[in-house]
């Protein structure tokens, strides 16, 4: 038995999430399928990290055990004859240990929001980033976001829905930058909540249109209310950049 790590990049648009679910097809679900047709006999694959519906990667990270002896190029590159017709790549394939997790062995998981930020709309990858015509004030948008970070209780950052034991979350980094017509939020945190970076561009992006001030995004973080936050930012903007393991 030997377990593999798969790095894996997709367009998420039109998947409803990378865990496999009855309503839609996943992430996970397709290259399960892939592996299916190469191996023969149904593979488990295991996720770094459920992004949701619409939500993009860069750099998600998978592991699945194949009862055989395979060469890491031989099953990246089945993989991804068996994934052609969907939005989906196995950049790289490597063999682990049994002791490895893709999910509960991940140190750091990295995202970033994108957001076209000028008057004429995006003509390529409409899907791939949110366009906010209307100049954001990036500077007190950095400025707001330092308040999150470190150990908090991000109870009014994360979906109502959210599962997750406890809302309390260490938020490493959260950087807010312009790039001529684009502005990059990123996030590191060894985990997200539900929802929680989405939630969080939403209302960062109030501060950027002077909405809100940081005194506010203070007092949102204390109210522990998700009703008192801005709204959730979409799908469209947000990728999985980057994982961490020892």
């Amino acid at each position: 038995m030997t377990r593999y790590k798969l790095l894996i990049e997709y367009d998420g648009s039109p998947f409803v999430g990378w865990q496999r679910q009855s309503n839609g097809t996943s992430v996970q679900g397709e290259v399960e399928r892939a592996l299916m047709e190469f191996i023969g006999t149904p593979v488990r694959v295991f996720g770094a990290g459920r992004t949701d519906s619409g939500v993009h990667a860069l750099g998600q990270v998978a592991h699945c055990d194949i009862n055989k002896d395979i060469s890491c190029e031989t099953v990246r590159d089945a993989l991804n004859h068996f994934l052609r017709k969907v939005p989906i790549s196995i950049i790289n394939t490597e063999s682990v240990g049994q002791d490895y997790h893709a999910r509960f062995t991940a140190l750091r998981r990295h995202y970033l929001y994108r957001i076209l930020n000028r008057r004429p709309p995006p003509t390529f990858g409409q899907k791939k980033i949110w366009w906010i015509p209307n100049i954001l004030d990036v500077e007190s948008m950095y400025e707001s976001a330092q308040i999150l970070t470190g150990i908090h209780d991000f109870t009014s950052f994360r979906a109502k829905a959210c599962q997750a034991s406890s809302p309390v979350r260490t938020l490493d980094k959260l950087q807010v930058d312009r790039y001529g017509s684009e502005i990059h939020i990123k996030a590191t945190a060894q985990s997200f909540l539900h929802h929680q970076v989405r939630n969080i561009v939403g209302t960062l992006v109030m501060v950027g249109a002077s909405k809100m001030n940081a005194s506010a995004v203070r007092a949102i973080l204390k109210a522990r209310d998700r009703s008192s936050a801005g709204p959730t930012a979409p799908p469209d903007g947000l990728y999985l950049v980057k994982v961490d393991y020892p």
